[in-house]
């Protein structure tokens, strides 16, 4: 896995404080399998996944990667 490019990082802040922070099950699809109870959104090429705490009301990003890495779990 590799980082995320510095190119890419202003978009996806972007969307994180503004259509994710907005409506997070509008803007991402929920998982499967292991990753059940979480989210994940497109940016690109690249994957936000993410938990929503409505309690709180809050959105915690989990993972920001590369659509080939993102799903991998080690």
């Amino acid at each position: 896995m590799s980082a995320v490019p510095e190119r890419v990082i202003p978009a996806i802040v972007e969307f994180a404080y503004g259509d994710l922070a907005a409506n997070p099950r509008r803007v991402g699809k929920p998982l499967e399998r292991e990753l059940a109870g979480s989210f994940s959104a497109r940016r690109g090429s690249y994957r936000i996944l993410y938990d929503i705490d409505d309690e709180r009301q809050r959105v915690l990003i989990l993972r920001v990667a590369h659509r080939a890495d993102v799903y991998r779990t080690s």
